[in-house]
Order: C-alpha cells, then structure tokens, then sequence
C-alpha cells in the first residue's frame, strides 16, 4: 500500500486516479472552510500539488488516505491564511499611500527638519496639564493671541492669561515659550 502512495508522486496515471477519486472530497472540505469560490480553486490545486510533494508521507496504519489527504488541505489551509494575514496585514499598512517621488522626500524632509523645534516644544509640553498645553500650544506655535486662544478653548482671556503665565513659568528653560503675542 506504500508503495502504491508513493506511485500517484510519479506515476501520472496513479496521480490522475487519486485526483479523481478525490477531488470532490477535497473541494468540499475547502468550501467549508473558505468562502471564495477562486480561493477555493487554487487551494484544491494546492493541496494536490502538495500531494505530490508529500506521497512519500503517508503512512496507511494511520488512518485511510482521505484522513491523510484532509491534513494535507488542512496545512494548506494554514499556509493560506497565514499568507493572506500577512497580505492583509501589508495592505492596511500601506493602503492610502502612495510612493513618494524623489523631490516629495527631499520637500518633506526639509518640512521635518524645519518642524524640529516645534516637535521638541510639544515634547516639552507634556509636562504641563492639558488646560496650559492647549493655551501654550495655540498662542506661542499656532501665533493667536490669548484672547482668540481664549476664545477658541471656551474659556475666559483672565484664565487663558493665569494658564499661559503658569506654563511658561514651566516650560522657562525653552526659548520658544516667551514668542507669541500678548493680549
């Protein structure tokens, strides 16, 4: 009976009368498991090509050849979705991008390095509590004044004043925390 496992690998003969006897089999166990009739198509050819691969393998005191066959399309089964994971995976991480072009890398690098001191700033900023971050960071990097940066936090310019006052007594160290317009 081994002997006869290992002719489907070789013989064309051997290998088209398995395919036969089993295909069907197969195909249901795939259908089952995978919703995509083109998926489906290309792990039954998979799992007989790994047939062929793995003839040598089968052992018939473990169990009748479809049992066999059935751990065959189960590891192909595995392969695929782990693939498909990793693609999937890719895809998100790339999805929306494009590739960039030389002169778009070189604009953009000079945009970071520009914007280092502002990312050092707001580095900085994680010290103060929110109330301060947000005057600080609307009055000194986004250059309103404090009764706009007031206005746009929904608070009154006396208390947009005290927090201002409280985060530059912090944050005194940095030069960036004194620029920015009173008022």
């Amino acid at each position: 009976m081994r002997r006869k496992r290992a002719e489907i690998a070789t013989d064309p003969v051997a290998f088209e009368a398995f395919y036969r006897r089993h295909v069907d089999a197969v195909t249901r166990f795939l259908a089952r498991r995978v919703d995509d009739p083109h998926t489906v198509a290309d792990l039954v050819a998979e799992v007989f090509i790994g047939v062929l691969d793995s003839a040598h393998t089968y052992r018939p005191e473990l169990g009748n050849e479809i049992a066999w066959l059935y751990g065959v399309a189960r590891n192909t089964l595995s392969a695929e979705k782990r693939r498909a994971f990793k693609e999937t995976r890719l895809t998100s991480r790339i999805s929306g991008r494009r590739p960039l072009a030389t002169d778009d890398i070189a604009t953009l690098e000079e945009r970071i390095d520009a914007e280092q001191p502002a990312r050092r700033a707001f580095e900085a900023m994680a010290e103060l509590s929110e109330g301060e971050r947000a005057v600080l960071e609307l009055v000194v990097i986004d250059q309103l004044t404090v009764t706009e940066a007031a206005t746009a936090l929904g608070i009154r310019p006396g208390t947009a004043k005290v927090r201002l006052h409280r985060a530059r007594r912090t944050l005194q160290h940095l030069p960036f925390v004194m620029e920015g317009t009173p008022g």
